[in-house]
């Protein structure tokens, strides 16, 4: 039997999410068919027995180890047989009609290869799900707080566009990774996610490659989902978290700018983490719960180290 869409769910230790994504699945097309694959990255809590007793058309992985972002949903992915490939993150809730609307959309306009519909937080405001690609300028703007002070400003804004308000179907650089719909005409051009990265800057990678292929990444808004964000697993171990991003940031410099580029994304950073670094000392002379500023000075600490680390075992 040939298949319409298929939906690829990667989750780690978010069951109650999970479950609420797959209800909102169960009548998600009005007649094209469908299948479901859930990947489970070594969940704790009982995320894939949940899955098989509740969703038994649900096909599930079990990992054995968390495999990260881009090799989890790999392994759904070539597992997959769908015109349409559904990338969702768990603690996505899918609203009436997304479905259907996002394949009608890309059944007209063939030459879309990616396609993310309107993002909305719980209280259904807009959550900002599209970017522009990495330049020094945007970067410069956010390690300076330019961004933070001008946030609606199309010059300062940094790497977010704050200033769209998700009114209108536009070509963008970039759709946050929580929910992307993928042509599999154009994913057999541009490729599977890159497994190098762990997490972060993989979605940046991605949406590149499609466009460097010759296909439009599009944010549709007459499609809508909620993103709840799941309890950040940053929060478990910051500095760990902090230096995989920066790693994965370094990541996608080295493999799509130019030796300049790559330095000056160094020199960048150095001045971002310098700039927190002496925010964070003086925060800490003047406040009296250190709690949380000595979390920043763990990170912001280990985070030089490692890009000085990096920098001399070239």
């Amino acid at each position: 039997m040939n298949i319409d869409i298929s939906i690829v769910i990667l989750s780690w230790n978010d069951r109650e999410h999970l479950q609420g994504l797959l209800h909102s699945l169960r009548h998600c097309t009005r007649s094209r068919r469908v299948e479901l694959i859930v990947v489970d990255n070594a969940s704790t809590d009982g995320s894939p027995d949940m899955v098989e007793l509740e969703f038994p058309a649900a096909r599930v992985v079990r990992n054995h180890e968390n495999l990260g972002f881009p090799r989890g949903n790999n392994l759904g992915i070539r597992l997959s047989r769908g015109k349409y490939i559904f990338v969702l993150n768990s603690d996505i809730k899918v609203l009436e009609g997304c479905v259907d609307a996002l394949a009608d959309y890309l059944d007209v306009n063939t030459e879309v290869g990616m396609l993310g519909p309107k993002i909305l937080n719980a209280d259904l405001s807009l959550q900002s799900s599209c970017r522009k690609f990495p330049t020094l300028w945007n970067n410069f703007c956010v390690a300076t707080g330019l961004a933070t002070t001008f946030k609606r400003s199309r010059i300062f804004s940094g790497e977010h566009m704050l200033y769209f308000r998700g009114d209108q179907t536009r070509d963008v650089d970039v759709l946050v990774g929580c929910f992307w719909v993928v042509r599999r005409e154009a994913l057999d051009e541009f490729g599977l996610l890159d497994e190098g990265f762990f997490i972060y800057a993989e979605d940046v990678d991605w949406c590149k490659r499609c466009w460097k292929s010759g296909w439009r990444v599009v944010f549709f808004p007459g499609a809508q989902a909620i993103h709840y964000r799941g309890a950040s697993t940053t929060k478990k171990d910051p500095v760990r978290f902090a230096l995989t991003q920066q790693q994965s940031v370094l990541r996608y410099w080295k493999k799509h700018h130019s030796i300049f580029g790559r330095a000056g994304i160094r020199f960048i950073i150095f001045i971002h983490l310098s700039l927190r670094w002496l925010a964070s000392v003086v925060k800490y002379f003047i406040r009296r719960q250190h709690e949380e500023i000595n979390v920043r000075l763990d990170v912001t600490s280990a985070c030089l180290r490692a890009l000085f680390a990096t920098q001399t075992s070239k």
